[in-house]
């Protein structure tokens, strides 16, 4: 017969949760504790309000200084990368992030190339805004239309966004094919509202950038560029918060309880 699981406290009618810690008196259990064991932090906007504090001061540490046209997208994705190197790696053509708050205070439409991007961008700024999200990777007919066509799902994506919504924001944080697909689109006459070009790899992906990177600053299209290998659905997911918050005026995260 197995043991009762029952404690003396238990028995007694007062239940209490007994650690090896907490019986020696030594240790208490806390979340980013301090000296005195009180936590911290326990609000989300709290957390995100301090991380940023610490960000800046990190820049200015590192003598880093980057235009205020810019700066909340590039705090924002080194919040969600807590990597620094974007402080230098993230390129803005001529007013890319005013045209892109200004796309979304209009309401226009963003495109991804991943469900996980489309996952992650906040819905109560979205909705403030009337913008509307999709991506069309798992779409039967965008199968079909790669396998017609010998590309790939990226690719066939991009010319159906093309067709469906010419002028949306078109996000790409993990195909390189998607972008070189843009940039042909942009050659034959498609005007995106911005385009975020940040695929992650070692396949295409930096001469891809650099491909978009000199289209729409040859035709004029606002883009966000991560040069080099690193990027990711995370950072493109990170850039269209950063500018969707601004525009609807959701920067401060208390404002988005």
């Amino acid at each position: 017969m197995k043991s009762s699981s029952l404690t003396s406290a238990e028995s007694s009618g007062k239940e209490k949760l007994l650690t090896s810690a907490e019986s020696s008196g030594k240790e208490k259990l806390s979340i980013s504790a301090g000296s005195s064991g009180k936590e911290k932090h326990v609000r989300p906007a709290d957390i995100e309000k301090t991380s940023m504090e610490i960000i800046a001061d990190e820049l200015r540490m590192r003598e880093i200084v980057i235009p205020e046209e810019n700066y909340a997208v590039t705090r924002r994705v080194i919040h969600a990368t807590a990597d620094f190197d974007y402080a230098v790696n993230l390129v803005f053509t001529e007013k890319a992030a005013e045209h892109g708050m200004a796309a979304f205070a209009r309401g226009i439409a963003i495109v991804t190339d991943t469900n996980m991007t489309l996952a992650g961008i906040s819905r109560p700024a979205m909705e403030r805004l009337g913008v509307s999200a999709h991506c069309f990777m798992a779409e039967p007919q965008i199968r079909e239309m790669a396998r017609e066509m010998g590309t790939t799902r990226a690719t066939a994506a991009q010319i159906y966004a093309a067709r469906q919504m010419p002028g949306a924001v078109l996000s790409v944080g993990n195909a390189p094919t998607a972008l070189f697909e843009i940039a042909r689109q942009i050659r034959r006459g498609l005007r995106p509202a911005l385009v975020i070009g940040v695929p992650v790899g070692f396949v295409n992906v930096t001469e891809s950038k650099e491909e978009i990177l000199s289209v729409c600053r040859e035709y004029g299209i606002p883009a966000i560029v991560a040069r080099g290998r690193k990027g990711g659905s995370t950072v493109a997911c990170a850039i269209l918060n950063a500018l969707l918050y601004e525009a609807a005026g959701l920067a401060d995260p208390s404002r988005r309880s």
